[in-house]
């Protein structure tokens, strides 16, 4: 494998594990603003609970709008810093 294949796949799984971080940092965030509005918790899809129809699907749309946000946002920083890396100067003179 090449130099530059191994940064690819090492900036990749930077990437995806920024992007799921970033994921479950909304979704917590999220939680916490939802039960200080409401008073609980978001509704789940496995909840059998009191929530309606259109608070069930509230909570799936900004849930689901915020966390592709934010994995986009994660993953295209993290390409914006992986390729900073990767032309950065040259450090080894002997190359």
């Amino acid at each position: 494998m090449t130099d530059k294949q191994t940064q690819s796949i090492v900036a990749k799984l930077i990437g995806a594990a920024a992007a799921f971080g970033a994921a479950l940092v909304v979704q917590k965030v999220l939680g916490l603003a939802w039960k200080a509005k409401t008073g609980h918790k978001p509704p789940a899809a496995d909840d059998q609970g009191d929530a309606g129809l259109a608070e069930v699907v509230a909570a799936a749309a900004i849930t689901g709008a915020l966390v592709a946000m934010s994995r986009v946002l994660a993953t295209r920083g993290t390409a914006r810093f992986t390729a900073k890396v990767d032309d950065g100067p040259d450090l080894n003179p002997l190359d």
